[in-house]
């Protein structure tokens, strides 16, 4: 599902371009420039959904490029993220108009195109709400976006709802007050347990109602929280059947400094 976003990256950095560029074109449509005046050009000639951009480089920086592209009518509602350094991100860039996420630099390459994925799959599922049907039900596989991308799409996109996940015979209902999920049911179990029985599927079919409500409260945790748990217990898991070695992902990873 995640194909059909535009992502525009930019960095004066050759080989920090090319990796990511390779990180993220599975996920997305990506362009790519060397530096703010190119991206400026490519992305009035066509519009990208994501700004992906470094934040200290020659000329205009990244966050003029990203006011510049906010300050025009085909490009104002643009999603951008910067790639910058821990100082930056405190002492300039955290008192000036949100962005939808930072990269801190030096970052590991496997992390930085985790948080970026979590944008793009944002952006994928708002692209999808466009086109909902009459009924006001988005429908799609899980195949397209697996429970923890959907989960965590629709907490950035702060979203009230009813997520419900169907596979064959078996059935959850999720619930949503902006973005975070107040009440779950599969079968006999409410709350938290029932999160973390359908985190893992990786076939079944999602309905987004954005009608359904509850008032009923049977979650403890954030939804953040729900996801890091069940990611725990599924490690957990599969450390004690023997599966996954310790730190297999991080082996080999690429530290990038741009």
């Amino acid at each position: 599902m995640s194909n059909n976003v535009k992502v525009l990256l930019v960095d004066d950095n050759p080989m920090v371009l090319g990796m990511l560029q390779g990180a993220l074109t599975p996920l997305s449509i990506v362009s790519v420039a060397g530096d703010a005046a190119d991206a400026l050009l490519k992305a009035v000639d066509d519009p990208p959904d994501l700004l992906v951009s470094d934040y200290r480089m020659p000329g205009m920086d990244g966050y003029q490029l990203a006011q510049k592209l906010k300050g025009r009518p085909a490009t104002a509602g643009i999603s951008v993220i910067l790639l910058a350094t821990k100082a930056d991100i405190s002492e300039r860039l955290s008192h000036h108009e949100p962005l939808d996420d930072f990269v801190e630099k030096p970052f590991f390459l496997k992390e930085a195109t985790k948080r970026i994925k979590r944008v793009i799959d944002k952006i994928a599922l708002e692209k999808m709400a466009k086109t909902v049907p009459s009924d006001g039900v988005l429908r799609g596989s899980l195949a397209q976006m697996n429970v923890i991308d959907l989960m965590q799409s629709l907490e950035m996109g702060r979203k009230s709802c009813l997520l419900t996940l169907t596979k064959e015979k078996e059935k959850c209902e999720v619930y949503f007050s902006e973005g975070q999920v107040t009440h779950a049911a599969y079968g006999e179990l409410v709350g938290d347990p029932a999160v973390f029985k359908v985190l893992l599927w990786t076939g079944g079919n999602f309905q987004v109602d954005f009608e359904g409500k509850t008032t009923r409260q049977t979650t403890k945790l954030n939804t953040q929280g729900l996801l890091m748990e069940g990611l725990r217990l599924l490690d957990e898991s599969k450390r004690d059947e023997g599966e996954v070695k310790p730190e297999e992902e991080e082996e080999d990873d690429v530290l990038l400094d741009s």
